[in-house]
C-alpha cells in the first residue's frame, strides 16, 4: 500500500506539472521547452511501472487471502451451526468481517466503480462492529477461567469435546494480542498478562500462529504484524499493575534492548528502579515475608461482584457435591402417566429423578427432533439480545451476565407451540393457560446465565406484577440441542448439575407449597464451551394452580 500510495503521488505531481505547463498552449513554439516532456514522460513510464508492479503485488496479496476465505468458506457453510459452535471459529469470525474485510475495502477503494466495492459496501453495514468483536473476546477468555484452560490449548483449537471431524481454527499471535488489549480495556490486567505472554511466545516462535486447513489467519490483506516491542509495552504496564516490579522492570529492558529510542519505556526503566529500590527497602524494615505477602495479593483476577464465582465454576466443570451413596440410591428413573392421565396410560412418559432437594426431574424424548426444528425456525426471524429485570425499576435490560438471544412464542402462532405447551401441562399437571409464552434461547459465543432466580423475591415487590398472574412456581426447561463441551444448568446453592442432552426438559417447582421462594432453585446456565446451545423454558405461574397444588400448613413444606 505505501508503494502504491508513493507511486500514485508521484503520477499525481508529474500529471498536474503536464497539465500547468500545457494551460499556456504554446509549448510547441520551443523545442527547448518540449525537450523537457521527454524526461516528464521517461519519470511517468518509470512510475507508471512501479504503479503497476504494486497493483499486481496487491492484487497478488488478496488473492491469497481470497484462496484461503474460499477454503475457509466451503468448510464452514456444510455445517455452520457446527463450525460456530467452536468458539475461536466464532471470535475469528467477528473479527475478519469488523477488522479485515474494512482493510480489504480500503486497500481497493481506489476502483470504486467495480462492483466488488458496491456490493461489499452494502453488505458492510450488517458486518460485526467493535462491540461484537470485544464481546466475543471477553467470550474467549471466560471460558479460559471458566474451564481452566490455559492459552497455549485455547490458542491451538484443540478444546475439550471437539470430534475429530469438527471444524477449528487456531489463534495467531495477532488474535491473542487482540484478546490481550481487551482485557487492558477493561483494567483485567491479569488477562492482558496471560494473552500478551501468548501473543509473545508465538511470535518468538516465529510466526504468530499456525495456518491449517481450513483456518484463515490474521495476515493479511494490509494489516500490520502485531510486534515484540508493543506487546512488551503492554506486558510491562499490566504486571506493574499487578505489583509485580521485578518483573515489570525485566519486561522493559527487554523491551528497550528491542527499541533503545522507546520514549515511554525509558520513563517506566527509570519509575521501576527508584519503585523497585522503595519496595525493597520496605522489606528490610517491615520484613521480606509480609512484603511479598502483600505483593502476592496485589496480583490475581480483578475484583469479583459474583460471591458465589468459585463454586459456581467448578460445578459448571463437573466438579460439584457428590452425593451420598444412601442419596443417590432414592434417585429413580420411572414411567410416569400422571395419576394415569389418558394421553399417557399406555405410552408414559420416561421420567429420571436429577436431584432430591429441591426435586428436579428430567423427562426423555418429551419433544421430537421435527418439532424442534420447526420451533427454531419460528424463533430465528425474532431471535433479540436476552433481557433480564432490574430489581430496583423492574424494566427488561440487556445485562453482560446473559449472553444469549431469545424470542416468545406464542400458542396461537403454531400448532406446533400449542402441542408443546398441552404436553407441559398434562406431564405437570399444572395450569398453563396463565404461564408466559414460550421463551426461545439461543447462546452466542460463551454464551451463559449467571447465577439467580426464576421467581420472585419479597425485595421485588413489583416483579411479574403486569401478568397479574402470581409469582412463578415452577419452571420447565426445554433442552434443544445437545452440548458438546460446557452449557451445565448448575445448581449453585445446593451442588446440583444437570447436562444439556436434546429432547429431554427437566422442571422443578421454584416455590414451597405455602407460596414462600425456594431458595435452593438459585441456578445459573453455565458458558457453553464448543456446540450450539438452544433451549426453550415455560415460566408456569400461581393463578389456576390452587387446586392443582394445594398450599401447605408450614411455610417449608
Amino acid at each position: 500500500m505505501g508503494l502504491f500510495g508513493d507511486t500514485y503521488g508521484w503520477m499525481v505531481i508529474f500529471i498536474l506539472l503536464f497539465s500547468s505547463s500545457s494551460a499556456h498552449g504554446d509549448i510547441f513554439t520551443s523545442i527547448g521547452q518540449m525537450t523537457d516532456l521527454l524526461f516528464v514522460e521517461k519519470d511517468l513510464v518509470s512510475s507508471l511501472k512501479d504503479y503497476i508492479r504494486a497493483e499486481e503485488s496487491k492484487l497478488e496479496q488478496i488473492k491469497k487471502w481470497a484462496d484461503k476465505l474460499d477454503v475457509l468458506s466451503a468448510a464452514a457453510t456444510l455445517d455452520p451451526e457446527a463450525f460456530l459452535g467452536h468458539p475461536v471459529n466464532a471470535f475469528k469470525l467477528m473479527k475478519r468481517l469488523n477488522t479485515e474485510w474494512g482493510e480489504l475495502e480500503s486497500l481497493v477503494l481506489t476502483d470504486t466503480s467495480h462492483a466488488f466495492i458496491s456490493n461489499l459496501t452494502i453488505h458492510r453495514q450488517h458486518f460485526p462492529n467493535d462491540e461484537d468483536q470485544t464481546g466475543a473476546a471477553k467470550a474467549l477468555t471466560r471460558l479460559l477461567e471458566t474451564y481452566r484452560l490455559d492459552t497455549d490449548t485455547f490458542s491451538s483449537g484443540e478444546l475439550p469435546g471437539l470430534s475429530l471431524s469438527s471444524p477449528r481454527s487456531s489463534l495467531t499471535a495477532s488474535d491473542c494480542f487482540d484478546l490481550g488489549k481487551v482485557a487492558y480495556s477493561e483494567a483485567d490486567y491479569y488477562h492482558t498478562e496471560l494473552w500478551m505472554i501468548q501473543a509473545l511466545k508465538q511470535l518468538d516462535a516465529g510466526g504468530g500462529g499456525a495456518v491449517d486447513a481450513v483456518a484463515v489467519d490474521a495476515v493479511a490483506v494490509d494489516a500490520v504484524a502485531v510486534d515484540a516491542v508493543t506487546i512488551l509495552d503492554y506486558l510491562s504496564y499490566s504486571v506493574y499493575q499487578q505489583g509485580a516490579l521485578e518483573r515489570a522492570l525485566d519486561f522493559t529492558r527487554r523491551l528497550l534492548a528491542l527499541d533503545p529510542t522507546h520514549q515511554r519505556a525509558n520513563g517506566n526503566l527509570k519509575y521501576f528502579e527508584f519503585q523497585l529500590a522503595k519496595q525493597r527497602k520496605a522489606e528490610e524494615s517491615e520484613g521480606e515475608e509480609g512484603e511479598a505477602r502483600k505483593r502476592r495479593e496485589t496480583r490475581g483476577r480483578p475484583p469479583d461482584y459474583l460471591p458465589e464465582r468459585k463454586k459456581y465454576e467448578q460445578l459448571c466443570r463437573g466438579e460439584g457435591i457428590r452425593m451420598t451413596p444412601r442419596r443417590q440410591s432414592r434417585l429413580f428413573c420411572r414411567y410416569h402417566d400422571n395419576n394415569r392421565h389418558p394421553m399417557y396410560v399406555i405410552g408414559p412418559v420416561k421420567q429420571e429423578d436429577e436431584w432430591d432437594r429441591p426435586r428436579i426431574l428430567r423427562y426423555h424424548d418429551i419433544v421430537s427432533d421435527a418439532e424442534i426444528e420447526r420451533v427454531k425456525e419460528l424463533a430465528k426471524p425474532r431471535l433479540r439480545r436476552a433481557t433480564i429485570s432490574n430489581p430496583v425499576t423492574g424494566v427488561l435490560e440487556p445485562a453482560h451476565y446473559r449472553i444469549s438471544k431469545s424470542a416468545w412464542l406464542g400458542a396461537f402462532e403454531h400448532p406446533v407451540v400449542d402441542r408443546i405447551n398441552q404436553r407441559i401441562e398434562d406431564v405437570t399437571g399444572l395450569d398453563v393457560t396463565t404461564a408466559e409464552e414460550l421463551q426461545v434461547a439461543n447462546y452466542g459465543v460463551g454464551g451463559q446465565y449467571e447465577p439467580h432466580f426464576d421467581f420472585r423475591r419479597k425485595d421485588e415487590p413489583d416483579a411479574f406484577e403486569e401478568l397479574g398472574t402470581g409469582n412463578r412456581i415452577a419452571t420447565w426447561l426445554l433442552y434443544m440441542s445437545d452440548v458438546p463441551a460446557g452449557g451445565a444448568t448448575v445448581f449453585t446453592d445446593v451442588g446440583a448439575a444437570v447436562w444439556p442432552k436434546k429432547g429431554t426438559a427437566v422442571f422443578w417447582y421454584n416455590l414451597f407449597p405455602s407460596g414462600e421462594g425456594d431458595d435452593r432453585t438459585r441456578h445459573a446456565a453455565c458458558p457453553v464451551l464448543v456446540g450450539n446451545k438452544w433451549v426453550s423454558n415455560k415460566w408456569i405461574h400461581e393463578r389456576g394452580q390452587e387446586f392443582r397444588r394445594r398450599c401447605g400448613l408450614r411455610e417449608t413444606d
